[in-house]
């Protein structure tokens, strides 16, 4: 073997290693992030007056809507521009103030049922994001249609907090779910080329962003799939 064979086969080598742990990356941050709502949701219900206050005051509550929605618009948009620790405390904050609005459903619902359509969620998204992963057929195509149905959704089930129609709640939980368990295979698969791409310059600040904003990404799909399989499967107290 001469020495560039050598090189090139060192470099190889390299990339992929720089490849695995920005992946690895992904999944870690994304189940860290997972971690911390359940954590926030489970001590807001256990704090009864916490729970009231928000419950209570809705100006607090479209407060945190507000900043959910602008930390993510934040993350998406300047995240390259961030330092990282900025960027994973952005992260964590956002996956907290999820956890405290997301609390409400532990007081709905039983933790049977959410404790059962975790492991239902966890096991589809496992699923389909392997499916993105290791599938060779590109998937942007399918990717475009899937964010046309989501905008579709986000208005339609803006209209039918107007309409109040039980039957249109249904056909948009059932949309929701075929949505996002096509965006976790979607979005994986996203992920997985733009790593590959920009893995060659290894593991730093950059890559990693590029890595935690996967991570969001997924997090979103995950609590997304949640959501709306919970409408489903869960018990009301």
């Amino acid at each position: 073997m001469n020495d560039y064979s050598y090189l090139e086969q060192e470099q190889s080598i390299d990339l992929s290693r720089s490849f695995s742990v920005l992946m690895r990356n992904v999944y870690t941050w994304m189940a860290l992030g997972l971690l911390m709502t359940a954590l926030t949701s489970l001590y807001v219900v256990r704090d009864e007056n916490l729970l009231y206050t928000i419950a209570t005051r809705p100006s607090l509550m479209w407060g945190l809507f507000i900043a959910e929605l602008a930390m993510v618009l934040i993350l998406s948009v300047r995240i390259m521009k961030m330092s990282f620790p900025v960027a994973g405390l952005m992260f964590a904050a956002y996956a907290i103030l999820n956890g405290l609005t997301m609390a409400f459903i532990f007081a709905v619902y039983t933790a049977e049922s959410i404790a059962t359509t975790f492991f239902i969620t966890a096991g589809t998204f496992a699923g389909m994001s392997l499916l993105g992963y290791t599938i060779k057929r590109d998937l942007s195509s399918v990717g475009r249609v899937l964010y046309m149905l989501l905008i579709g959704l986000i208005i339609a089930t803006i209209v039918n907090i107007f309409m109040k129609s039980s039957g249109l709640a249904m056909i948009l939980n059932y949309l929701g779910v075929i949505v996002f368990v096509g965006l976790t295979a979607y979005d994986t698969q996203k992920i997985k080329n733009m790593l590959m791409m920009y893995s060659e310059a290894g593991v730093n600040d950059q890559t990693n962003k590029m890595a935690l904003l996967g991570s969001l990404t997924l997090y979103l799909d995950f609590i997304n799939l949640f959501l709306y399989l919970l409408r489903f499967m869960g018990n009301r107290r």
